[in-house]
């Protein structure tokens, strides 16, 4: 980073935005693998969050590697450099007192680690769409598995590449055994318990 540039602090503030919004700024990351549930649970929840009057918003894997992230390949440093991406772009909607919703397999325990270490403990929820990758590879809505399996796609993550699920999620959502609508409210509970948004 050059030596010239300088972090400018400004007015407004994150408590400033947050007091405006009504609700506390929070970074909820889904991790799992692909087609556990992660963009329809986050869906369902950014959806129920924007009924409720929250700011809110939600960045997809698939969405930001089409623009923002289009060159970063998937190598493991392809992907550190995609995670931590969005981990920056994620401190600014928290910043401006946004509910960030994030859904990105991020298959490493240190990516999503460092991405934590970006913001106050309160601040960033960790919630892991726990499904059987043969449960997952039976769903593969875009045929993801199958061209992996076929040789098509490399380093693809669960048949090519690893997945270090959390140790430690601070909400584990079983994708497997509930609909969406039941691990969405789930996670809205959460919040409430947590006092990020009101009853």
């Amino acid at each position: 980073m050059s030596q010239n540039i300088v972090w400018q602090r400004h007015r407004l503030n994150e408590v400033d935005y947050e007091k405006r919004a009504g609700h506390r700024a929070a970074v909820l990351w889904f991790t799992g693998f692909s087609a556990s549930g992660k963009s329809s649970v986050a869906d369902y929840v950014v959806w129920n969050l924007f009924d409720r009057g929250c700011r809110t918003f939600l960045l997809d894997g698939d969405n930001i590697r089409h623009g923002i992230n289009k060159d970063l390949d998937f190598s493991p440093l392809g992907r550190k450099e995609n995670i931590r991406r969005v981990g920056e772009i994620s401190k600014l909607f928290l910043q401006s007192g946004h509910i960030i919703v994030t859904a990105f397999i991020s298959p490493y325990r240190q990516d999503r680690e460092s991405v934590r270490k970006m913001f106050a403990p309160n601040q960033f929820l960790e919630i892991f769409t726990d499904c059987p990758l043969s449960v997952c590879e039976e769903r593969d809505p875009k045929g993801l598995y199958k061209r992996a399996h076929a040789g098509e796609i490399a380093d693809f993550t669960g048949i090519g590449a690893p997945y270090e699920a959390p140790l430690h999620p601070d909400l584990l959502l079983d994708t497997n055994r509930h609909d969406i609508p039941t691990c969405g409210q789930q996670l809205i509970n959460e919040l409430v318990q947590r006092r990020i948004i009101a009853e």
